[in-house]
C-alpha cells in the first residue's frame, strides 16, 4: 500500500528500514536501528567487544582498525607487527562505512597509502586485513550470501536458510602484489561489480557460471573429501555468535521505538551474511546486510542500451524459498491453526526423502508424508525439528521449510557468550527516559550508588570524571559532537573499566561476568522492598 493504508495489517514488509511506515500493530520485516548496527564501523566496534572478552571464539573476524580516529594506532601496530617479523608482507582492505556493492573499497600494502585526500573524514571507513589464500573453485575466488533470518529479540531465536549463493570474482586469483592491488575483478567477490566483466557468465545451470547455489559448492567439496559437516558447523556457530554481538544494541534501538508495556509491532528480519572460505576451510566473516536484495533476474543487454529483465533460476531457487519459508514462520494464523486442527492417528505413511536437506548431509532425518491427511511427521534421529503446520490443504502441499532454527536449539552452546545483552540490560534500566538510547550523567551515576560501586577509593568525583572522559572520546568519533550523553558502547567500555579496577588479576570476561552478578544482586535486594512496600 504505497499510499498508506488506515486497517492494521498482519505483515507489514518494508523495503529499507523500521521507519518506511507508522505501524501500531501487527508484524513489520525490519528491527529499529538493524541498519545502523550493521554498519561496517558499528560491526566492527561489537566484534571487537567481543573479541576483547572472548578472542578465541570470535577470531573469525578480520582484525579491524577504524578510520580516520585510529589511523595512528593503526600505523604504529603495523610498523610494531613488521618489526617483529620482517618477512610479514601483509595486504589490507579499506572499506568505507556507508559504502555497499564494491563502492570505494581498496586494497593497499601499507598504512601510508590510505586516501586521506578529502574524503577520509567525511566519510569514515574501516581497514582489515586481507585474507589472502582464500579457498579457490576453478582458480576463483568466491564469497558465500547467506540468509539468516532474526525471528525474535528476546527471546533470541535464529534461522538459516540451507542453501545460499556462492558470488565468484571473474578473473583468476592471485595473492595480491603491488602490480594487481587494482584488479577488482580478480579480488572483491561483489556481483554488483562483477556483473559490469566482459568475463561475467549467466548460466542457467545452478552448478556452473558466475553465481551457483552454494550447495553446488558443498557438492563439490564432499566429492574431494572435504568435512561439510564441520564446515556448516561452524558456519552456524559464526552465525549465532555474530547475533549474540548484534543484540546488545538491538535492543537498545528496540526499547527506545516500542516501549515495553505499550502496544505496538512486534519484529522479524532477514539478513544476509556475506561469508569468506579460507583455504583450510575456515569461514571468515566479511559483513552482514541488513538489506540483502531479494532480485530473482537480472538484465541483459538485447542491442546497445536495449535490456530486458531475465529471470535468474539461481537467484529464483535460494531467494523465493526464503521469502516464502519467512511468511510461514511468520504467520500470526499458524498457532491458531495448532491450536484448533485435530490430530489423527494415521496409517497411510510413506517415507519421503526431502530435496530440501541440508546437501552433504546424509545422515540428517527423512520427512515423512501422509498420503491420506497429508500431515507431516518426522522420522529417524533428530525427531523434533520444526516442519510445516499439520494440516491440509495448501500448507500440506509446500516443500518442507529452508529455514533452520540454530537458536534456541543451540542456546546451551552460546549462553555464556551472552554477558554484554546483560550489560545492554543494566543501560536500559538507568536510561530513564522513555524513547531515549543515550544516558545522562544523572543516568550513570544511579547506576554506580544503586550497585554501590563508588568507595573510599573511588569517589563520585572519580565516577563524573570517568563518565565525561569516555563519553567525550565517544562522541568526538560521531556525527554530533554536541552529545553530551553516554551511549551503549562508551557505557560497555566505562563497565569493562569498573570490571577492572575492582577484580584485577582475572580474564576480562571473569571480571565482566563477577560485576555482572554483583550489579544484578544488588538491584533485586533494591527492587524487593520496594516491591514489598507497594504491596502493603
Amino acid at each position: 500500500f504505497p499510499f498508506g493504508r488506515r486497517l492494521p495489517c498482519d505483515i507489514y514488509w518494508h523495503g529499507v528500514s523500521f521507519h518506511d511506515n507508522n505501524i501500531f500493530s501487527g508484524q513489520v520485516n525490519k528491527f529499529p536501528g538493524m541498519l545502523e548496527t550493521v554498519r561496517k564501523i558499528t560491526l566492527s566496534r561489537a566484534m571487537r567487544i567481543m573479541q576483547d572478552l572472548f578472542p578465541l571464539e570470535y577470531n573469525f573476524y578480520p582484525r579491524s582498525w577504524i578510520l580516520p580516529e585510529e589511523l595512528p594506532l593503526f600505523v604504529a601496530e603495523v610498523r610494531m607487527m613488521k618489526d617483529n617479523n620482517p618477512s610479514w608482507k601483509p595486504t589490507f582492505i579499506v572499506k568505507p562505512d556507508g559504502g555497499c556493492q564494491g563502492d570505494g573499497i581498496y586494497l593497499i600494502k601499507d598504512p601510508s597509502d590510505i586516501r586521506l585526500t578529502g574524503s577520509i573524514q567525511s566519510r569514515p571507513a574501516v581497514v582489515q586485513e586481507y585474507i589472502c589464500k582464500p579457498l579457490l573453485v576453478d582458480k576463483l575466488k568466491f564469497d558465500i550470501r547467506l540468509y539468516v533470518l532474526l525471528k525474535s529479540l528476546e527471546p533470541l531465536e535464529i534461522y538459516i536458510a540451507k542453501d545460499g549463493l556462492s558470488r565468484f570474482c571473474t578473473e583468476p586469483y592471485q595473492e595480491p602484489t603491488l602490480k594487481n592491488l587494482h584488479q577488482v575483478f580478480m579480488h572483491l567477490t561483489n556481483y554488483s561489480l562483477n556483473i559490469h566483466s566482459g568475463n561475467f557468465i549467466h548460466s542457467d545451470s545452478v552448478n556452473t557460471g558466475s553465481k551457483r547455489t552454494f550447495s553446488s559448492i558443498l557438492c563439490r567439496l564432499s566429492s574431494k573429501g572435504a568435512d561439510v559437516k564441520k564446515l556448516w558447523s561452524d558456519i552456524i556457530s559464526l552465525v549465532i555468535k555474530t547475533i549474540i554481538a548484534l543484540t546488545p544494541e538491538l535492543k537498545v534501538y528496540y526499547q527506545s521505538d516500542i516501549p515495553a508495556g505499550k502496544p505496538g509491532p512486534t519484529c522479524f528480519q532477514i539478513l544476509g551474511f556475506d561469508i569468506l572460505l579460507m583455504k583450510n576451510l575456515k569461514p571468515v566473516l566479511l559483513e552482514v546486510n541488513a538489506n540483502p536484495s531479494m532480485r530473482i533476474e537480472h538484465e541483459k543487454e538485447l542491442s546497445p542500451g536495449v535490456f530486458e529483465n531475465v529471470p535468474s533460476r539461481v537467484d529464483e531457487e535460494v531467494k523465493v524459498a526464503v521469502i516464502r519459508d519467512t511468511l510461514r514462520l511468520m504467520d500470526p494464523q499458524k498457532k491458531k491453526k495448532k491450536d484448533t486442527q485435530p490430530v489423527s492417528p494415521c496409517l497411510g505413511l510413506e517415507a519421503s526423502r526431502e530435496a530440501g536437506e541440508y546437501p552433504g548431509f546424509p545422515h540428517l532425518p527423512s520427512v515423512i508424508l501422509c498420503c491420506r491427511c497429508q500431515s507431516w511427521e518426522q522420522a529417524g534421529p533428530g525427531a523434533g525439528e520444526e516442519l510445516p503446520d499439520a494440516v491440509g490443504g495448501a500448507e500440506a502441499a509446500l516443500p518442507s521449510l529452508c529455514l533452520k532454527q540454530v537458536f534456541p536449539k543451540y542456546a546451551k552452546q552460546f549462553s555464556y557468550l551472552r554477558l554484554v545483552d546483560r550489560v545492554a540490560a543494566l543501560f536500559i534500566r538507568f536510561l530513564g527516559v522513555k524513547g531515549t538510547t543515550k544516558l545522562g550523567p544523572t543516568g550513570f551515576r544511579t547506576f554506580i550508588r544503586n550497585c554501590k560501586l563508588s568507595n573510599s577509593n573511588f569517589s563520585m568525583a572519580a565516577v563524573d570524571i570517568l563518565y565525561i572522559d569516555i563519553t567525550r572520546r565517544w562522541n568526538s568519533m560521531g556525527i554530533d559532537h554536541k552529545e553530551s550523553r553516554m551511549c551503549l558502547q562508551a557505557f560497555v567500555e566505562a563497565f569493562f573499566c569498573l570490571a577492572q579496577r575492582k577484580y584485577k588479576s582475572r580474564p576480562l570476561h571473569e571480571q565482566v561476568a563477577l560485576l555482572i552478578e554483583q550489579c544484578e544482586c544488588r538491584l533485586a535486594a533494591l527492587q524487593g522492598p520496594r516491591l514489598l512496600w507497594g504491596c502493603g
